[in-house]
C-alpha cells in the first residue's frame, strides 16, 4: 500500500483541503495520512474563519506520521503563518520526508486571504527549496515572483525564473487569467506543456488542492513527475466534467467519480 501525507487545512465543507486531498488520494488507491494546520468555517460561499493549531501541536501530528507510518509524498497546501511553516520545514528535514509537493495556497477560490505577509517570505525561504515540485496558480506566481503574467510565454518565464530561485521544480496552472486549462512545467530549465480541455463548469472549489494531491498521490506510486502531472490532469479533468453541483457557490468536484465509472 502506498502512503501519501496531507498537510493543509480542514475545510468544513469538504469540498477542498484536507478533505479534498483524503478524497483525491483515496481515489488514486493511496492509503491517505493528514497534519491539520488549521481549521476553517467555510463553505461554497466562502472562508468565514480560520483557528490555526499551535506550532507544537502541528510538530506532535508529524512526530506521529513519520516516526510510524513513513509517507511515500507529502502534499502541503495552507499554511497560514510563519511559525507553522518553519515546524514543517523543520520536520520535513529531519525525517527527510520524500516527493514534497508544495501548493504555495494564498487565495481562497472565493477570493479570501489565506496567509499573512510574513509567512510568505519564510514559505519562499524554507519550505520552497524542500520541495519536489510547486503549483502555484498565476496570482501566487505574481506574488513569488514579483512579476505580473498575462500570457504563456510569460508563464514560461516565470516558471523559469521560479525554478532557478528556489531549486525545486515548477508547475504553473493557466485557468486565472489565460483563461485556458493549459499548464507549463519547468524541471531543470527545461518547459513542458500539458494542454487540457477547457470545462464550463463553475463549480471549481478545490481544484488546486485535488490536483497537487493527485500528483502527490502519482509520485507516492513511483511515476515520474511528467507521468504525474499528466494523469493529475486527467483526473481532475475528470472530476470538473462529472458536473457535481452542490451548494449555493461555487460548488466541490466530483472526487469519486473514476470509481463509479468503473
Amino acid at each position: 500500500m502506498y502512503t501519501a501525507l496531507t498537510i493543509a487545512g480542514s475545510d468544513s465543507s469538504g469540498g477542498a483541503g484536507i478533505q479534498a486531498d483524503i478524497k483525491t488520494m483515496t481515489a488514486h488507491g493511496v492509503y491517505a495520512m493528514s497534519a491539520i494546520a488549521a481549521l476553517t468555517a467555510q463553505n461554497t460561499t466562502g472562508v468565514y474563519d480560520i483557528m490555526e493549531v499551535t506550532p507544537n501541536f502541528l510538530e506532535k501530528q508529524l512526530d506521529c506520521i513519520f516516526t510510524d507510518i513513513f509517507p511515500d509524498s507529502v502534499k502541503i497546501g495552507m499554511t497560514a503563518s510563519q511559525k507553522l511553516i518553519e515546524v514543517i520545514a523543520d520536520r520535513l528535514t529531519k525525517y527527510h520526508a520524500v516527493h514534497i509537493v508544495v501548493d504555495p495556497v494564498m487565495v481562497s477560490t472565493s477570493g479570501a486571504r489565506l496567509i499573512d505577509e510574513a509567512a510568505i517570505d519564510t514559505l519562499k525561504n524554507r519550505l520552497l527549496p524542500l520541495a519536489e515540485l510547486i503549483t502555484p496558480n498565476i496570482p501566487e506566481t505574481e506574488v513569488l515572483s514579483g512579476r505580473s503574467i498575462n500570457t504563456a510565454e510569460e508563464m514560461e518565464e516565470a516558471a523559469k525564473w521560479l525554478q532557478a530561485r528556489f531549486g525545486c521544480n515548477v508547475l504553473i496552472k493557466g485557468g486565472h487569467r489565460t483563461n485556458t486549462a493549459n499548464d507549463v512545467l519547468c524541471i531543470g530549465g527545461k518547459l513542458h506543456w500539458f494542454f487540457g480541455q477547457h470545462i464550463d463548469n463553475p463549480n471549481t472549489h478545490g481544484t488546486g488542492c485535488t490536483l497537487s494531491s493527485a500528483i502527490a498521490s502519482n509520485l507516492a506510486k513511483g511515476l515520474s513527475l511528467k507521468e504525474s502531472v499528466q494523469n493529475a490532469k486527467d483526473y481532475l479533468s475528470g472530476a470538473l466534467a462529472a458536473m457535481l453541483d452542490l451548494g449555493a457557490g461555487s460548488g466541490p468536484l466530483d472526487h469519486m467519480h473514476n470509481l463509479r465509472q468503473s
